[in-house]
């Protein structure tokens, strides 16, 4: 299993839609759900510690115009984990499941946010540590969602991941509206991602590329450390190549000896040459590290809202109302 999950998270959509056409193996803990299309490396920034009671069950009363969902904006809900399976040198694959007869409640491009018990506090009370995450699959794959989640040797929260076993249990609740994407909203859609603000941009690439009638052009510029960190590559290079409309181009800080892509940190040059020029009809969605979305553009607020627009971006010519953050 955790090979076949490796090949998955790799592999392109074709392939994803193939590989469970045999029906359930007795030994999948339900890995027989039809694979969804996996679009996107889980993403968050910072954590936060949140004191609640206890967690709640799946809510199946949510409904709306008939319709149930996974996700509860106001409860923590539990998402029992299917299997997981490492997919690189840092980097492991989560499944966790839900009512089929549900929908997760995900819209593009939105994300939820998770929790992991950290103890007590001095008044007795538990301790908890918040992240959001950006599933990485189909939203409206049935009775499942995918996180591709980097274990870092001093994260809280991934470390909590990493201890998760096949029946553990994982808090959640959303969803965390982002940017509202329609189709063909806009002619032409530049992305900056750096390492794990891939997932955004991938939940928004899936929606555009598997819609025959949205035409958005999309440019991505994906700067990684190395290219082992590049997750989801093969897919990516997939994508692009059969679909004419999504062009993608790589930068590193570290190449190795045979690599062909950019170099060094992103770069006006790469922007001007990589992306949509400033115009009405183009939108630049930005997502990385802090240093990174500085560079580039200017954090967010300490309150989340957008900010001022700085960086490479404004000195382009770009405006606040062509550029979205992260």
């Amino acid at each position: 299993m955790a090979l076949l999950l490796r090949r998955l998270a790799k592999a392109a959509p074709v392939a994803l839609n193939n590989a469970f056409k045999d029906g359930p193996k007795s030994n999948t803990g339900g890995f027989g759900l039809p694979f969804g299309v996996i679009a996107a490396l889980s993403g968050g920034i910072s954590y936060y510690y949140y004191s609640s009671p206890n967690m709640v069950q799946l809510d199946h009363s949510n409904e709306e115009a008939g319709e149930k969902f996974a996700l509860n904006p106001d409860k923590w809900v539990e998402f029992k984990l299917l299997e997981s399976a490492r997919v690189s040198h840092n980097t492991k694959l989560f499944r966790f499941s839900f009512d089929p007869t549900a929908k997760l409640g995900l819209n593009v491009a939105s994300c939820f946010y998770t929790r992991a018990p950290q103890g007590q506090d001095d008044e007795g009370k538990m301790q908890y540590v918040l992240r959001p995450y950006t599933p990485i699959s189909d939203p409206d794959a049935k009775g499942y969602f995918d996180l591709l989640i980097k274990i870092y040797p001093d994260g809280k929260m991934s470390q909590y991941f990493a201890s998760l076993k096949p029946g553990d249990v994982l808090d959640v609740k959303g969803p965390i509206q982002k940017l509202k994407y329609t189709p063909n909203m806009k002619k032409n859609i530049g992305m900056i991602a750096g390492g794990s603000g891939i997932t955004p941009m991938l939940q928004i690439i899936d929606a555009i590329v598997k819609n025959p009638d949205d035409t958005t052009q999309v440019s991505l510029i994906y700067a990684n450390v190395s290219p082992d960190d590049i997750l989801l590559k093969e897919k990516l290079d997939t994508l692009a190549t059969s679909h004419p409309n999504l062009k993608v181009f790589y930068t590193v800080d570290n190449p190795s000896k045979n690599w062909r892509g950019g170099k060094g940190f992103v770069s006006k040059d790469m922007v001007m040459k990589g992306l949509p020029g400033p115009a009405e009809d183009t939108l630049v969605v930005v997502c990385g590290p802090p240093g990174m979305m500085k560079h580039i553009s200017g954090d967010k607020n300490k309150d989340r809202t957008q900010g001022e627009l700085s960086g490479l971006l404004k000195q382009l010519g770009y405006t606040e109302q062509m550029v979205f953050k992260f």
